[in-house]
Formats: C-alpha cells, sequence, structure tokens
C-alpha cells in the first residue's frame, strides 16, 4: 500500500516537474515578445513626441493681417513642454529596458506609475490642443472671436499635423502603461494559485 503511494507521489511530482519547465518556457518566451514591443513602442515615441515638438516649435505665420506663433497661446506652450518631457522620459525608459536585467518589484513599480503619469500629461496636452484648434477653426461668437484659420491656414495646418502626432503618441503610452500593469501584477499570485498551493499542502501533510 506504501509503496502504491509511493509510485503515485512520485509520478505526480514527475508531471508537475515537467508542466512547470513548459510554463517557464512559455513564460521566457512571452517576457521575450513584451520586452521587443515594448522597446518598439518607447522609441516610437521618441521619434513622435520630438517630431510633434518640432513642427510646434517652427509653427509661426506673418501676413498681411498680422502675424501669430506658437508661443501667442499657453495650450501650444504646454504640448511642446509635455511632448518634450515624454521624448526625454522615452529615452531613458527605453535604455533601462534593453539593459539585460531582471525585473524587480521596484522598477515594475516605477515603469507602472511613470507610464501612467506620462500617458495622461500627454493625453491632456492633445485634449487641450483640440479644444484650442477647434476654437481657432470656428471661432467663438459669443466673445467675439473671429476664426483665425481663413487668416493663417499654414499656421492651423502645422497645429493639426501635431495633434495627430500627439494623439498617435498618446495610443503608444496607453500599450505601454497596460504592458507595464502586466509585468507588475503578473509578479502577484492569483488567489487561485494560493488555494491549490495550500491544498496540496494540506494533502501532503495528511498523507
Amino acid at each position: 500500500m506504501e509503496k502504491g503511494i509511493g509510485v503515485e507521489l512520485a509520478t505526480r511530482s514527475s508531471i508537475e516537474m515537467r508542466n512547470s519547465v513548459d510554463d517557464d518556457e512559455d513564460l521566457d518566451c512571452k517576457v521575450s515578445f513584451l520586452r521587443i514591443v515594448e522597446t518598439f513602442l518607447r522609441l516610437f515615441t521618441i521619434g513622435l513626441c520630438v517630431t510633434a515638438l518640432v513642427i510646434m516649435l517652427k509653427n509661426s505665420e506673418e501676413n498681411e493681417y498680422g502675424s501669430v506663433a506658437y508661443s501667442d497661446l499657453g495650450a501650444f506652450r504646454y504640448l511642446v513642454h509635455a511632448n518634450g518631457i515624454c521624448a526625454g522620459y522615452s529615452l531613458f525608459s527605453v535604455v533601462i529596458v534593453v539593459m539585460p536585467r531582471p525585473s524587480t518589484m521596484p522598477r515594475a513599480w516605477a515603469f507602472f506609475l511613470l507610464d501612467q503619469v506620462l500617458t495622461y500629461i500627454i493625453l491632456a496636452a492633445g485634449a487641450v490642443l483640440s479644444e484650442v484648434l477647434y476654437l481657432t477653426e470656428k471661432g467663438l461668437p459669443t466673445a467675439a472671436w473671429s476664426s483665425v484659420c481663413g487668416s493663417f491656414g499654414s499656421f492651423c495646418h502645422k497645429i493639426k499635423a501635431s495633434l495627430a502626432i500627439t494623439f498617435v503618441a498618446v495610443i503608444c503610452y496607453i500599450l505601454l502603461s497596460l504592458i507595464s500593469s502586466y509585468r507588475l501584477f503578473s509578479k502577484y499570485d492569483s488567489p487561485s494559485s494560493q488555494v491549490n498551493n495550500s491544498n496540496k499542502d494540506i494533502a501532503a501533510f495528511n498523507v
């Protein structure tokens, strides 16, 4: 009887070890794939943010109606600063990601929090600029604010280009936030696995 129990336990242990090895291999493949995607997204956001920043910095127009520049309005300046901050963070974070170092809990928490903050910063910049662009195109008759784009078409076209690029960067940051969230919370055991482990310990104790 004891021999049968011993053989059963040994067989169960070997099966669990084999399953554990397969799970580790799948986990390694998933981690390497996520690292590639994350590295690409962080590099891509650098180019996007720098491009949107440069377009807005060089956005000025002068004609017979007068002159206008990005520095005339706080929303445009905020967009420039937000894209600059996001580009700098993306450059810093991609250096950390490509370094062959194990992902620790403090590092996972840092990426999770910073990705969330930067996502909201760049999203706020895009939202504010969208409202300003609407006012420059449509005007606001109740406030005696006429349309600007009719007189400064090139200026408005550059605003639209910078806005479109900024929202692509927003999408990239949302994806990065999802990846960093997955990296962080996958380090915690699910309640079901904890219950299963406790049940196994109880069964082994009873045997």
